[in-house]
């Protein structure tokens, strides 16, 4: 039986429509690669609740829910267990957004996200973003 890790990820996106990305960190899992903030969703969390509590950890900003609106989502098989990842668009916050983990933070424009390796699971999120920008 396969394992659903369920992940809650937020692309932020700024005045001049780029998106925020974040690098992987060395010593974690896919080290490296370029993902949109969030994390794994708590027992009895909503997908909100861990985007507020995350992009706080992580980020060092306030959300308000109000501002989160869902977007897609990603559902990907890897080899040991299956993600899935609702996406959700902010373009409202309080603070400036600094790597709190020590990750590399990067503002990228839509068109340009290809640019940047990333999970297998986050590469069919590109095309919505692109719309949605």
């Amino acid at each position: 039986m396969t394992k659903i890790v369920l992940v809650a990820a937020c692309a932020l996106v700024d005045t001049d429509g780029r998106i925020l990305l974040a690098q992987r960190p060395e010593g974690k899992s896919m080290a490296g690669l370029w993902e949109f903030p969030g994390g794994k969703v708590e027992t009895g969390e909503r997908p909100e609740e861990t985007l507020i509590r995350e992009l706080h950890e992580e980020l060092g900003i306030e959300v308000n829910e109000a501002c989160l609106a869902p977007l897609t989502f990603a559902s990907h098989t890897y080899e040991d267990f299956h993600l899935l990842m609702p996406l959700f668009i902010c373009r409202r916050w309080e603070g400036v957004p600094q790597g709190q983990e020590r990750q590399a933070l990067k503002w990228v424009r839509a068109v340009r996200l290809r640019d940047y390796p990333m999970p297998a699971a986050d590469e069919p999120l590109i095309p919505h973003l692109m719309d949605a920008v």
